[in-house]
């Protein structure tokens, strides 16, 4: 008898005994039973690895989805951006066209005897010794060769070189090639303006001929004499500096162009005039 249980069964049971015992303490402890303890302890792990998970579910879900919120709401600021920008655009469009306008009527106001076409700058072209743009207009709007492209403030653009149906090229008064006829408005000196970049004066004009004895100021106004191809009294530009020519004979004048020819988007052709006024 005293050798029908092994140590090892002996130990068994001795375990087993002492278990049924804890789980008889902690179920009157606790008003479980057998059943629930042995489930609650399986599921308990399982319940909080799973809990872990859904929280790392939801936290992504919430990321992803506040980024596509986020993303979504950068889109439409950049979308009211461009819109923004767009709106200043044209306002600023529309702000310089009524500027325009405004000096147009005063031109046209004071020189009745002009007839002029509009016309935008669509293409320009600059090279060592020329300066010129294209316009939108041509012949089928009266526009022929040799005719004057000025501004809405009465200022000298250039000279209408060459004529399509339906375009126009411009020499600007920035071309070497194109001399025209001028005074110092306030002193009466005349003489012949031409283009800097010939002389290496790129962006002035030149003012040859002018009497030695001449007092010539900066910022003296120079405008046309007038002549079949330019109305008289058009502004030509400004004078920045003077001096000597190579002969000694002559003076000259450096001109500050009247107007920014690369800046220009709308000149004005003179179709027709009286050469007279």
């Amino acid at each position: 008898m005293k050798h029908f249980f092994s140590p090892r069964v002996r130990v068994v049971l001795l375990i087993a005994i002492l278990l049924a015992v804890v789980l008889t303490v902690v179920g009157n402890l606790t008003d479980m039973n057998l059943p629930d303890m042995v489930v609650k302890g399986v599921l308990t792990p399982i319940r909080t690895g799973a809990s872990k998970l859904t929280d790392q579910a939801e936290q992504l879900y919430n990321y992803m989805f506040g980024y596509e919120s986020l993303e979504a709401e950068n889109a439409a600021l950049k979308e009211q951006l461009a819109q923004l920008q767009e709106d200043a655009r044209l306002a600023d469009s529309v702000a310089r066209e009524n500027a325009r306008l405004r000096a147009l009527l005063e031109l046209t106001t004071a020189r009745e005897d002009f007839k002029l076409v509009d016309s935008y700058i669509i293409s320009r072209s600059s090279q060592e010794w020329s300066s010129n743009f294209t316009i939108n207009k041509g012949t089928s709007s009266g526009i022929t060769e040799g005719m004057c492209a000025i501004t809405a403030n009465g200022e000298v653009v250039g000279l209408v070189s060459e004529a399509g149906p339906n375009y126009a090229v411009v020499k600007s008064v920035l071309d070497s090639s194109l001399e025209i006829s001028a005074t110092i408005a306030s002193s009466g000196y005349n003489g012949m303006v031409q283009g800097g970049y010939a002389s290496g004066l790129e962006g002035l004009l030149r003012m040859d001929y002018l009497p030695s004895s001449a007092v010539i100021r900066n910022h003296d106004q120079v405008v046309t004499s007038g002549s079949t191809v330019y109305p008289r009294n058009l502004i030509i530009g400004y004078v920045v500096d003077a001096g000597f020519d190579d002969t000694g004979v002559a003076k000259y004048a450096l001109l500050e162009p009247a107007v920014n020819v690369g800046s220009l988007e709308q000149v004005f052709i003179v179709t027709d005039y009286n050469a007279g006024c």
